[in-house]
């Protein structure tokens, strides 16, 4: 039988194994310390060639919280919502949800998407009946090639706003969002509605309100592509456990 000695040592070489891996990737890298907001100081390290250093020790316990979160919500099959509009952030995004059959968002926000879902559940069944119609051949069949033009910006100004959460059917169970600062507007949208956020946030980022924020470098893709693959692995490890029950 494993003795309860046995099990924090090898929590101890989990946490330090976990620490080394985000340490890889330059996860402990923030801003300059102008820049930090004093939410984030409990969690910056030092200072090095002017950069602030984040404790990887303690990202590493906010991190294990999210991902129990993260976990539950799979266990329960339950919507989360990936989001990251800038550049280094985008492809991450989309191909990582579109792995575990998440909604996303990877462009501008569109207000009220969260405050307003009735309404944007309106624009994404145009966006499919005008694809579907054109995939057809109908819009060619009845329409001019004037027309035709037309109906083609529609589709892809409504694909590129609303396509990533196509297959939202009602408002998700939690968003995730990469840099919880540059999209202010969803987090406001969640808070009012009381969602849930876990947020990965450098150290320029007001963290109060966000529910599990995961503090580390968010403006590399190296970094971010290692906390967005952790939040997909703990869903599909809660799916499983789901299953099982």
């Amino acid at each position: 039988m494993e003795t309860k000695e046995a099990k924090k040592n090898e929590k101890l070489k989990e946490n330090t194994g976990n620490i080394d891996r985000m340490f890889a990737v330059g996860a402990h890298y923030g801003y300059s310390k102008s820049r930090r907001h004093p939410s984030v100081s409990p969690y910056i390290f030092g200072v090095k060639n002017w950069v602030e250093i984040i404790n990887l020790e303690k990202t590493d316990n906010l991190l294990t919280d999210a991902l129990e979160f993260v976990k539950k919500l799979g266990s329960e099959n339950k919507k989360i919502l990936f989001i990251g509009s800038k550049n280094e952030a985008k492809n991450i995004i989309k191909e990582i949800a579109e792995s575990i059959n998440m909604p996303y968002v990877t462009n501008r926000w569109i207000g009220g998407t969260l405050t307003n879902f009735s309404e944007i559940k309106k624009r994404i069944n145009r966006m499919e009946d005008l694809s579907s119609k054109s995939e057809k051949g109908e819009l060619a069949d009845k329409y001019t090639k004037k027309e035709q033009v037309m109906f083609d910006r529609e589709i892809e100004r409504l694909k590129n706003n609303f396509y990533g959460i196509r297959s939202l059917t009602e408002a998700p169970s939690a968003l995730f969002i990469v840099d919880t600062k540059k999209e202010d507007t969803a987090v406001r949208e969640a808070q009012q509605l009381n969602f849930p956020i876990i947020g990965l946030v450098n150290s320029d980022t007001n963290i109060i309100g966000i529910d599990y924020p995961i503090v580390a470098n968010d403006a590399t893709r190296a970094s971010i592509k290692f906390f967005v693959n952790e939040i997909a692995e703990a869903y599909k490890k809660g799916m499983k456990e789901g299953v099982k029950k």
